[in-house]
């Protein structure tokens, strides 16, 4: 959908990107078991839980002067994981 809505709007001047975040430390995050927890940061290459800060910071790149080249990427903030690994 990021795409398509790239190159729909792209003509208007209008850039469409997406953030996919990882597992960020949250209340919503500290409330899953212990093990299934441990068991993600695992996974995740930086070894830690991402921080709110640091979507915020995604999207704050994306929507500033310097990214207005940028359109119909999808940046992933998530530590560099890959489920499933």
């Amino acid at each position: 959908m990021t795409r398509v809505w790239s190159r729909e709007l792209g003509r208007y001047n209008i850039t469409v990107n997406a953030v996919a975040p990882g597992f960020i430390e949250t209340d919503m995050v500290h409330q899953m078991p212990p093990k299934i927890l441990e068991r993600m940061i695992d996974r995740t290459p930086l070894k830690r839980l991402g921080k709110p800060e640091e979507i915020a910071n995604a999207f704050l790149f994306l929507a500033s002067e310097e990214a207005s080249f940028i359109s119909g990427a999808i940046l992933c903030v998530d530590g560099g994981t890959v489920l499933g690994t």
